[in-house]
């Protein structure tokens, strides 16, 4: 049995800590493999960047940062995003993460990310116990193809 297959992945998101990602990282070692040359990674090139307007936006990128409109959504209430991208197919794995633009108060989690043809839809909810949002967004998101 390999060291990869002794490790228990739990399906969905979840915030790993410094022991999950060294375990991770030691169970690869071996089974994928880099050119000493690799210092990082581009996906797509030119301008990866939108706005939403009434939570809708269009980026034909493999990876890119959708801003918001000003939101005001509530504490525990959802904010849907729809991207349009035709690079999307409906079995890729598309990875999206969240984080303030403009809003100082909320605390915006990504909980779904549905891809489909030539689209996207990403679910941001505000897990803060109180506070709503109070301005804008910024959803980033990376395609891998399946």
């Amino acid at each position: 049995m390999s060291t990869l297959s002794k490790i228990s992945f739990i399906p969905g998101y979840r915030l790993m800590d410094g022991s999950d990602l060294q375990q991770m990282v030691q169970a690869l070692q071996g089974t994928v493999q880099f050119p000493a040359s690799l210092t990082q990674i581009e996906l797509d090139t030119g301008t990866k960047t939108a706005s939403a307007t009434a939570g809708a936006a269009t980026l034909n990128k493999m990876a890119g940062v959708i801003t918001s409109e000003s939101l005001t959504t509530a504490a525990g209430a959802d904010y849907t995003l729809t991207l349009t991208n035709s690079d999307i197919a409906a079995a890729d794995q598309v990875f999206a993460s969240v984080q303030l633009g403009s809003a100082t108060t909320g605390m915006p989690t990504v909980t779904t990310v549905s891809p489909a043809a030539g689209s996207v839809v990403v679910v941001v909810q505000n897990i803060h116990a109180t506070a709503a949002l109070n301005g804008t967004i910024k959803i980033s998101f990376s395609v891998f193809k399946n």
